[in-house]
């Protein structure tokens, strides 16, 4: 039997399955598009596949995250901050602060050594400092978001984005074009301009870990974490899939009970 677990995230869905030592035996991800539901269902399909395995070899699917409602295979539905901390937690076992920065929102989540949530933080209904800024930035200057993080590692100048608003920030960054300034050197700003936002959201507690999808294609952006928090950054292996391993492990360790 394997243990299934689903991140539907406003940007991207993904899964992971468990087997009964808690070994990933296979992961999923596809964008989330307009169709939850079937982005669940392509997910679960392409895991099933890949691991040799049939719909009733799952003996339990936990969903959390943006779209948490809308897998209709979910024996049960967790919260986006409890899966993201367990599973963040799961891969280091020790006192961590996370830091999680999605697509809509961005989380700092404190676990301790047993893995017990002890507080979080989640930024205001402001795209500011989130994957949905750094989306915009990178469509206000005509880029592929996979692109940025090698722009930015290009700059040699400390552009600064004075705007925290995401509707602001792109009127700013379009008079800085007219200004005649670099590409590189406003992404390096604007991934600056994350990170202030978010070290303004909480102090970080333990050793300190960045999960998600920002943090899996943007080391630059993991790199000027570090630098403002004042130590190093761990980034575990599929940054991206850790609240659809958290949701995973709780499937297990529920069926287990």
């Amino acid at each position: 039997m394997v243990y299934c677990g689903i991140d539907i995230g406003a940007s991207t869905a993904k899964l992971v399955l468990l087997d009964e030592g808690g070994q990933v035996v296979a992961r999923a991800l596809r964008r989330s598009g307009v169709d939850y539901a079937g982005a669940a269902e392509q997910n679960l399909a392409e895991a099933l596949a890949a691991a040799g395995l049939r719909r009733e070899d799952v003996a339990r699917t936990v969903s959390t995250g943006y779209g948490r409602d809308n897998v209709p295979f979910a024996d049960s539905q967790m919260t986006e901050i409890a899966c993201h901390g367990y599973g963040a937690w799961s891969q280091f076992r020790r006192r961590i602060t996370v830091i999680d920065i999605g697509a809509q929102d961005s989380k700092i989540i404190h676990m301790d050594d047993r893995g017990r949530r002890v507080r979080f933080m989640m930024n205001r209904k402001c795209a500011a400092g989130t994957g949905a800024f750094i989306e915009e930035i990178a469509l206000r200057l005509a880029l592929d978001v996979s692109e940025l993080n090698a722009l930015a590692e290009r700059s040699t100048s400390q552009t600064t984005l004075s705007s925290f608003c995401t509707v602001f920030a792109a009127t700013e960054i379009l008079s800085k074009i007219r200004m005649g300034e670099k590409a590189e050197d406003i992404v390096r700003g604007a991934f600056r301009s994350v990170v202030k936002r978010i070290l303004e959201m909480d102090a970080v507690e333990g050793e300190l870990v960045m999960t998600g999808g920002v943090a899996a294609h943007n080391p630059c952006l993991v790199a000027l974490m570090g630098e403002a928090f004042g130590r190093p950054v761990l980034v575990p292996p599929y940054p991206q899939y850790a609240g659809a391993l958290g949701a995973a492990l709780f499937a297990k360790e529920t069926v287990s009970q």
